[in-house]
């Protein structure tokens, strides 16, 4: 469904991905893990077209990405979550689900939002800022579902949340995955990853060193813990 082929990112004269190469197929969670500043972020950026000094290919669904606008990236099907959130303060939690345009026919409807987060039906009137960071990333999430997103790349859902709310989002992915939706994950809580995860690839300084099932990874769980000083 994505691939990236020799994916370069810059930062002014930094040269931050070098060379990224990595695939998602249809149906998948795929998870980027690596240390803080590994590129993890940028390589979803770059992929959304939201860094604009970027070269290589991006592919999806068989078509050519690279160097579109990231408003139209997101109308070929693709959803954006970032690590913070980017929720509406000023609007409530029903008018932020309003909000995204219907990009294709997988767009979800409000009941079948609410059946799966129905936090976000009780606090419909709620205001943006009186959310609580798992509310938060809960409605980041659904906006996306509601859009007809196929792919989400998603960045980093369980930072600064609770372990019963990290429990909570982990869930979610699975029954997301279940319905066909396709996830790119960046994730540093490594357990959390082999959860909901099919497949993870391992950044170190702006490169894909290594590709791993989930079952090597949790079999290697405490040097990838100690490499990314967990």
């Amino acid at each position: 469904m994505l691939e990236t082929r020799d994916l370069n990112a810059f930062y002014d004269e930094s040269h931050v991905l070098r060379g990224v190469d990595l695939w998602v197929d249809r149906g998948e969670v795929v998870t980027l893990v690596g240390r803080n500043g590994a590129g993890k972020t940028t390589t979803l950026k770059s992929i959304m077209g939201i860094l604009r000094r970027v070269t290589g290919e991006v592919r999806f669904e068989g078509r050519s990405i690279a160097g579109l606008p990231a408003d139209k990236i997101a109308r070929r099907g693709i959803g954006f979550v970032p690590e913070e959130r980017g929720v509406y303060a000023s609007l409530t939690v029903a008018e932020n689900l309003a909000l995204p345009p219907i990009i294709g026919a997988g767009a979800w409807p409000l009941e079948r939002i609410y059946a799966l987060f129905p936090i976000l039906k009780e606090r419909g009137r709620a205001m943006g800022t009186t959310l609580s960071g798992g509310e938060q990333q809960m409605l980041a999430i659904a906006r996306v579902l509601r859009s007809g997103a196929r792919l989400i790349l998603l960045d980093e859902p369980t930072e600064g949340l609770a372990p019963v709310i990290v429990d909570a989002i982990g869930e979610l992915i699975l029954e997301i995955k279940k319905s066909g939706v396709t996830i790119l994950l960046v994730e540093q809580n490594l357990r959390f990853a082999t959860r909901v995860a099919d497949r993870h690839y391992l950044m170190v300084h702006g490169r894909i060193v290594e590709s791993m099932t989930n079952a090597e990874v949790i079999q290697r769980e405490s040097d990838l813990l100690a490499h990314l000083g967990v």
